[in-house]
């Protein structure tokens, strides 16, 4: 899909919000769509802010299309996304949801001095949530041995990373019922998730290098991903970094029932960048 010179995937589940001169790159998460960030791209856009969220490439298929990629040919849709939203406006955030929130920091070790700021919701380094299996920390040990990687799948399991019992069962409905636009897939091979970890360990050690602020958003009960993702960005981060914990909400915290808290956050934390005098001196540098 292109809208107006801004390449926002494969399909038609890619979407660009608002009119604003404030550019917002908001990337979704793995085996996810574009809808878990809708909300937030929403509540972003009625603010003055022009919010771009892409599809990644392999998503909102099937799990053969997902298998097909790699984390890199997932950056490269992003970073063909994110040059074309750098041509349209001076100042650009980026960020993203679980393993988008990963790769926001790769874009930002990428393009150094062109990411205002990083919004990172969710953040994934690792599955160690309260709902993961407590033997999942053998997962990249398993991927290390002959063939290991192809007998692993993992299916997504209630709650869905979703405090919200009525937004739940529609997720749930959705997913069984194949609608990988909507809600993602509901499985997830051994393969993608050798490539997660491959990105992780790439950003991990690129972060005490990444300088850009960040605002790091993050669920108290988070099924998925515990604290320790977002208590980690803020010690390795080699930037200035907000960190907020969020109660009442999951690991989805861009649709759950904190959603509106997510919008509200965000958005001073664009206006502190945005209008700070270092971000205005770095963009007169750039000039």
């Amino acid at each position: 899909m292109n809208v107006a010179g801004i390449d926002l995937g494969q399909g038609d589940s890619g979407f660009v919000l608002g009119n604003g001169p404030v550019g917002v790159l908001l990337i979704h998460g793995l085996t996810g769509t574009p809808t878990e960030l809708r909300r937030v791209a929403q509540g972003l856009a009625k603010q003055g802010c022009t919010v771009y969220v892409p599809t990644l490439v392999g998503h909102c298929g099937d799990n053969s299309d997902l298998q097909a990629t790699g984390w890199q040919d997932w950056y490269e849709g992003v970073r063909r996304t994110f040059v074309g939203v750098r041509q349209r406006h001076q100042q650009v955030f980026v960020g993203g949801l679980s393993m988008g929130a990963v790769m926001s920091m790769y874009v930002a070790s990428e393009h150094p001095g062109q990411v205002t700021g990083l919004l990172m919701y969710s953040t994934t380094l690792k599955y160690d949530g309260w709902s993961i299996n407590k033997l999942a920390f053998l997962t990249p040990l398993l991927m290390k041995i002959p063939f290991g990687v192809h007998i692993c799948s993992f299916e997504e399991k209630p709650p869905y990373g979703i405090k919200n019992q009525r937004l739940r069962a529609i997720v749930e409905r959705q997913m069984k019922a194949g609608e990988s636009s909507n809600a993602g897939l509901l499985t997830m091979e051994g393969v993608t998730v050798r490539e997660l970890h491959r990105m992780n360990a790439v950003v991990k050690k690129r972060m005490p290098s990444i300088t850009t602020p960040a605002l790091v958003l993050h669920s108290i009960e988070d099924d998925i991903t515990s604290r320790w993702n977002a208590d980690y960005v803020e010690r390795k981060l080699g930037g200035p970094v907000t960190k907020i914990l969020l109660d009442n909400c999951y690991h989805m915290i861009t649709v759950d029932l904190q959603y509106r808290r997510v919008v509200e956050l965000s958005l001073a934390f664009i206006e502190q960048q945005a209008h700070s005098p270092a971000v205005r001196e770095d963009y007169r540098q750039l000039a």
